[in-house]
């Protein structure tokens, strides 16, 4: 096969980040040339996301984008938008083919087959496709799960990617193994709902986790998200034990009000999740140490959200989980979700006003996080970017760290007085 130059473009979430990695190394073993798509390829694969309409368009823009740029190259679409609005894009000039979220495993094959004159690949149902990212050298991330039966009322994540699903521990530690392998030394656990590990072989992220923690030459690990009803007194207690495991927690809260959360369809109440924060830094932090970091995401003006409703997140956040840094969305209606078809719907200019006042509100919680942490001993795992004679790394609760560039403290872990 002659050499072919293709180029990758990776929408949303870092989930989607690791299957495109994967995508390339495997095209690449396969006699591919991975370029950069503003110069122009012979082939273009997209991967895509669609958590919002925002999302749906920057999808749509950037596929016109391509076939303006390279008009003769086919574009392979593949990732959320996909899956739920598969005719829509197969109506864009220049795709030749796209790929639902039980097809991920067909991308590569078919790639591979096309440019060689065949089409031999049959479609293939609820298979879950196992990736982890590569390229860098200090971090990568690693896919254990896909798929959510939650289905709370705003999201089309669970139609976008099927039911929860995972492989078994016993196929993830061999990559866990070939990422220590290529000298990376911090993995970050990834899936749709990451603690949902198990469901479709009998196991458990706990028994998931622990075994990871086995594997030699990963010295860190980070779980990019888990839901707070999964999140166990028992794993809290064996992560604060002296493990691998960082003081690092991404935990979706959604909304501070317990009428919003029910509403929403969540899986816990304010107490519940005031109680899991609460044990967290009971558990993991000693007088003159480093801070638990909590990063939440929080959807603003979801359907019957009123100004005291949105409140009560407002002071919970502030004056009850104080984390160190807030994601904040606005409600977007999604088609198909229960929510999406409520007549209490709040009005644009609303949603960004109080999508302010949390920005404002997050960027006051990190200086106070920032501050709380000056003083303390904490180990950082060094970049290799060269940004203007500097480097930058991340401490274990992820706090960003500058230095002069020096590329032998690349990929190495270095104690640093915050």
């Amino acid at each position: 096969m002659q050499n072919k130059k293709i180029a990758f473009i990776t929408l949303g979430c870092k989930l989607n980040y690791a299957e495109t990695s994967t995508y390339e190394r495997k095209l690449a073993a396969e006699g591919f040339e991975a370029v950069s798509w503003n110069k122009g390829a012979d082939i273009f694969l997209v991967n895509t996301c669609s958590v919002t309409e925002h999302s749906d368009k920057k999808s749509r823009n950037i596929i016109r984008k391509l076939h303006r740029l390279s008009p003769e190259a086919p574009i392979f679409v593949t990732g959320c938008y996909a899956q739920l609005k598969k005719e829509e894009i197969e109506r864009i000039e220049g795709v030749r083919r796209v790929f639902g979220a039980d097809e991920k495993g067909l991308v590569v094959p078919y790639i591979t087959d096309f440019i060689k004159g065949t089409d031999n690949c049959s479609r293939q149902n609820g298979t879950f496709f196992p990736a982890y990212s590569s390229g860098e050298r200090t971090r990568s991330f690693l896919k254990v799960q896909d798929g959510c039966d939650y289905k709370c009322a705003y999201c089309t994540v669970p139609y976008a990617r099927g039911e929860s699903r995972n492989i078994p521990i016993s196929q993830i530690i061999p990559q866990a193994e070939a990422i220590a392998a290529d000298g990376i030394k911090e993995i970050v656990l990834t899936g749709v709902n990451t603690g949902d590990f198990g469901r479709s072989t009998g196991e458990s992220f706990f028994d998931l986790i622990k075994k990871l923690n086995e594997v030699e030459g990963i010295e860190r690990y980070r779980i990019s998200s888990i839901e707070p009803n999964l999140l166990t007194d028992e794993m809290i207690d064996w992560i604060t034990s002296g493990t691998k495991f960082l003081p690092h927690y991404h935990i979706p809260l959604q909304s501070g009000s317990d009428r919003i959360l029910k509403e929403m369809g969540r899986r816990y109440d304010t107490r519940t999740f005031a109680d899991k924060i609460r044990y967290i830094r009971e558990r993991s932090e000693m007088p003159g140490g480093a801070k638990v970091f909590f990063g939440v995401d929080v959807i603003v003006g979801f359907p019957g959200e009123t100004d005291s409703l949105f409140m009560e997140t407002y002071e919970f956040l502030k004056n009850v989980v104080k984390p160190a840094f807030i994601h904040i969305f606005p409600y977007s209606p999604r088609k198909g979700t229960p929510a999406a078809i409520r007549k209490d719907q709040v009005q644009d200019c609303i949603k960004t006003k109080r999508v302010q006042m949390l920005e404002e509100l997050s960027a006051e919680l990190h200086a106070d996080f920032i501050k709380a942490n000056e003083g303390v001993k904490e180990n950082v795992l060094f970049e290799s970017t060269d940004r203007n004679g500097m480097m930058e790394g991340y401490t274990g609760n992820y706090i960003r760290v500058s230095r002069p560039y020096d590329p032998q403290m690349i990929g190495r872990i270095t104690e640093v007085t915050l």
